[in-house]
């Protein structure tokens, strides 16, 4: 089974574009937007609402899956035995091509290009709901990007009414469609040049962790990708080797990558596509005889939280355990639907009870989420910073989250020390520059 239909929601929940569903009932669409505007208004958080929804109404078993971007819904619909994670690796790609098309995914983008995104979804998925053509560079030679139109459509002369638009401006019929697809390659144009040729490479590591109530690490992973951003003139044929390969497991590589070339050698060979994509994603593997799910976690915290009636107070002290700034560090905590407010104090280990400066911390309460978080902009090496404060409550017993959400980023780093030992070019004689950069985030669940 595939995909029924693919709807774009706007914040208000009602709907802006949405595929044909020519094969199904009138009201098929309609009852998956209702049962996912319903599963918001029951939520308490925007966050709490299950990503795959279930509907009901038809004989035959269906649901919608959803994410959220920009404040608007993209819903897409499945039934019968689909597999929901294809629904959602289709919504991925549609909005990454959205992004790569308009730059920013907004309601205001979108009621702009109606038509561009109208054209796009009818390339991208088929009539039987089966994902047709994704790749960025092919597209762009089928819907033309609204840069590309704009100056097609000023190119047109307004005083020569009588002459067919295609003979105009250098054939603007043939600019477009006589394009498509006349790369022998598919994920690269045909005739790409440059001035300057680089290729660059950001390594990006994403940990994933929970942490017990003891302080003991229950699962941490790291997920890897490497994202490429390609400025190479001709058919470039690239081969990437890394001087430790080992800790990339369970890969999945853009189809340009040659796999048996891979399996040999752990090398990677590729004709890259024009512009940015990802080449790898990856899952880290550490060291023979180390767990896989005991990646050491970058930072500490030590929870003190005492409930008492209406209300509660904490103590909470973050410790950095890495040798590298950690930035951008954030600390969420569900104060409960009946939270009123909070007041907190911010100091740093040694300083003393007091505020500490906006560039190191603040703390604010949503009142709408119910949700205080603690955000730290730089912290160094080795340094702890403590937040002190309590919340009111409603009602006499109140009924936090039991779990903080912590998020970081560490420049310049990552956690499986993965290193490029040379890029070589073959198929042009022109020499190209290389740039590699790491770059490493994580998102805790910590326990207390």
């Amino acid at each position: 089974m595939a995909i029924d239909g693919l709807i774009i929601l706007d914040p208000a929940g009602r709907p802006i574009i949405q595929s044909s569903y020519s094969c199904y009932p009138t009201a098929y669409p309609m009852l998956h937007i209702e049962a996912l505007n319903n599963a918001l208004e029951k939520a308490l958080r925007g966050g709490s609402v299950d990503p795959v929804i279930y509907v009901a109404e038809f004989s035959c078993s269906s649901a919608c899956c959803h994410v959220e971007v920009g404040g608007m819904r993209f819903l897409a619909t499945i039934s019968g035995d689909a597999d929901p994670l294809i629904a959602f690796a289709f919504l991925d790609t549609f909005i990454e091509i959205l992004h790569d098309y308009f730059g920013t995914v907004s309601l205001a983008t979108l009621k702009d290009n109606f038509d561009i995104v109208y054209q796009l979804l009818e390339e991208t998925l088929d009539s039987s709901g089966h994902p047709l053509t994704t790749s960025q560079n092919a597209l762009s030679d089928i819907v033309l990007p609204p840069t590309l139109i704009s100056k097609l459509l000023a190119s047109v002369s307004p005083s020569a009414p009588g002459v067919p638009s295609g003979r105009q401006g250098g054939s603007f019929g043939l600019t477009g469609a006589s394009g498509a697809f006349a790369s022998p390659i598919p994920w690269r144009k045909a005739g790409v040049r440059h001035n300057h040729n680089e290729i660059l490479f950001d390594v990006v590591e994403d940990m994933r962790a929970i942490v017990g109530k003891n302080g003991m690490t229950l699962v941490s992973n790291v997920f890897g990708k490497i994202e490429s951003n390609s400025k190479l003139s001709g058919t470039p044929d690239l081969t990437l080797t890394f001087t430790n390969p080992s800790v990339m497991t369970d890969c999945a590589f853009h189809p340009c990558v040659r796999l048996q070339r891979w399996t040999r050698d752990n090398s990677l060979s590729f004709v890259p596509p024009e512009g940015r994509f990802i080449l790898a994603d990856y899952q880290y593997k550490p060291p023979q005889g180390a767990v896989i799910s005991n990646v050491p976690i970058p930072l500490s915290l030590k929870a003190n939280v005492d409930m008492g009636e209406f209300g509660g107070t904490f103590t909470l002290t973050l410790t950095s355990r890495s040798m590298k700034v950690m930035e951008n560090v954030e600390l969420e905590l569900y104060l409960g639907e009946d939270a009123i407010s909070a007041q907190c104090t911010l100091s740093s280990a040694g300083s003393g009870v007091g505020s500490v400066g906006s560039a190191d911390g603040s703390w604010t309460f949503d009142s709408r989420k119910k949700m205080l978080r603690w955000e730290i902009l730089n912290m160094r090496s080795s340094g702890s910073w403590i937040l002190r404060g309590s919340w009111t409550s409603k009602i006499k017993a109140p009924r936090p989250a039991h779990a903080f959400q912590i998020r970081f980023e560490i420049p310049s780093f990552s956690f499986s020390s993965l290193k490029v030992d040379q890029l070589r070019l073959s198929g042009e004689t022109y020499k190209m520059y290389k740039g590699v950069r790491m770059r490493s985030k994580g998102s805790l669940e910590w326990r207390w």
